[in-house]
Order: C-alpha cells, then structure tokens, then sequence
C-alpha cells in the first residue's frame, strides 16, 4: 500500500555506480572481474530507494545526461520511482568501487561527472518550482556537478520554504556550511561534520548536544547527529533526544546514512513527533545495513528492529 506524500528526492550529481569484485587486485597489471553490479547511484538515489520500499511515493530528480544518464532513470523504474530529472548533453558520471576479496581491500574512482552552467541551472530550477508544488518534503544529498557550488543548495532551500514545505539537506564540507545559511529544516552532520560547523571538540555526548544546539540556534529546526553504532541524537524545538539502536549483523553500511535520511523524510510527510521519527528512520537505516546492496532494506528486518529502537528525552 503506496503513502500518497510525495517525497522529492534531489541529486545533484546523479551517476552509475558500479561494483567490480576481484581477486588479489593488482595495479598496473590486467585485473579480471569476478562479478559485477550496477546500480544507479548518487546520494539522493540512496534516499530514494528505501523511501520507496517503505510504501511513499517517491520522485527524484537532478541532472543526468546522455546514454548513461537514460540508465539512471531506467533503473530507478523497478524500484516506483518517477524520474524527474533536467536533462543535459554531457554523459552522467560514473563512480567505480573495486572489492578485492582476497586482501579485503576497497579501492574507489569517483568520476567527476560534467560541467554545469548558469543556464542550466536556471532551467532545473524552473523545473523544480513545479516539482515542489506536488511534494510533501524534499530532500537534498550529496555533492555538486562542477560549475555548482553552496549557493546551488542556497537557492534550492528558498524555492522549498517559500513553499511552506519541509526541506532536509544532506551534504558535506563548505556545501553544508553555505547551506545551512537558508536555514533548512533539517540537516544530520556527522561528528566531524559538527565540529567544523561550530568548531568544538565534541568529544563527548554533551559537547555534541551543545554543538547541535548552536546550529538549532540559527534556524535549523532539526538537528539530527549520527552516532554509528552508537545511534544517532536530535536536537529539535520539542527537546534533545537520543535513540539507541540494537546490535544487528552489519553487512554492508555504505548507504546507511542515506537510509536514515529516507527515514526522517517519511516521519516529516507523515507529521510524525521528533521521537516517533527517531525511532522510524533508526529501524530502516538498521534494516538497510543488514543487507549486501546499497540503499535497501527489507521491511519484515525493520519491523523486527523497530520495537527494539529506544528513544529517550535528555
């Protein structure tokens, strides 16, 4: 049964990921695959996915391009979601992870992807004006295509909160510090994340709330820490909370942080309180780690978890 809130997914910088699986990788030698996957890919994509496997209705949108960027969207189908993309000439991006099996060595290329220009910025954000008027939150991750920097986010945030609709930007580095200047509703740094944002220690539970007060301080509504194994923590204008997530077999944690996202998404266009969110997208960020591909879960796994989650008031 589909929740009819759209939740609108942005990636900015859309690509194909692909998993090669090797034994003893060597460099500078020829290397045969043992197997290999592709996935669409890009942090927005892996927001997506799980939003839709829990039952939302999910569109994503962002720029692709070319043969590869006609994958990307083919390949978001299986999953319920509609593609809303701004289409431009260049080839979208691919980013090529190697596990070597014998060494348990992960090697990563990250393509750089293409070059945007004002104009085609222009025109996305025209796009997204339109896509915001159907949208019960929108939620923002990941890096940029070259010629985009913190001001992209910047100008995406006004357009949603003119809107009146929740906004939650997932990113990193100066993006998220130029973003957080339009006040999102919701952003969820990790521990080195907050300490550049206010530039304390937070080596401690309680440095990491004052920290997360701080930034809640200057309009952002929700501030939401991810803790990794050790749960994540929120500060929101109904108190400071904490969850605590059980032991799980982990299998893949790649992704699991976009999994949360998915979950606070689902919580907002569902209006549910900061602890009720806590504790749902605690569940799917778990059930998404007990699992081998990146940005799924299975929902019996987190139906399992979520009575198990404990969120408590600090």
């Amino acid at each position: 049964m589909r929740i009819e809130h759209i939740i609108l997914t942005v990636t900015l910088n859309a690509a194909i990921d692909k998993r090669y699986v090797v034994n003893n990788f060597k460099t500078g030698e020829v290397n045969r695959v043992k197997e290999c996957t592709y996935v669409p890919g890009g942090k927005g994509l892996n927001v997506s996915k799980p939003a839709s496997i829990y039952g939302a209705e999910v569109t994503a949108t962002g720029f692709v391009g070319g043969y590869a960027g006609a994958y990307i969207e083919n390949a978001l189908k299986p999953f319920g979601i509609k593609s809303a993309f701004y289409h431009v000439a260049a080839e979208s991006r691919s980013c090529i992870n190697i596990w070597d099996e014998v060494n348990k060595v992960q090697t990563e290329f990250l393509e750089p992807g293409f070059t945007l220009t004002e104009e085609d910025f222009a025109g996305f954000e025209e796009k997204f004006c339109n896509l915001v008027k159907e949208a019960k939150v929108v939620a923002m991750s990941g890096s940029v295509p070259k010629g985009l920097d913190g001001t992209a986010y910047q100008r995406l945030i006004k357009i949603v909160k003119e809107a009146g609709i929740p906004v939650i930007l997932d990113t990193s580095g100066k993006l998220l510090e130029m973003g957080i200047e339009a006040a999102p509703t919701m952003i969820k740094p990790n521990i080195d994340e907050i300490r550049m944002l206010t530039g304390k220690k937070c080596d401690n539970i309680q440095d990491i709330i004052d920290a997360a007060k701080e930034i809640h301080a200057k309009g952002v509504e929700i501030v939401a820490v991810s803790l990794g194994a050790d749960g994540s923590l929120a500060v929101g204008n109904g108190g400071i909370f904490r969850a605590l997530v059980p032991r799980i077999n982990a299998v893949n944690t790649v992704g699991c942080g976009d999994s949360m996202i998915a979950g606070f998404a689902l919580g907002l266009s569902r209006r549910l309180s900061l602890p009720e969110t806590m504790k749902l997208a605690s569940a799917i960020s778990a059930a998404a780690a007990m699992r081998e591909e990146t940005g799924f879960f299975v929902m019996e796994d987190m139906e399992k978890l979520l009575p198990q989650i404990e969120v408590t008031k600090l």
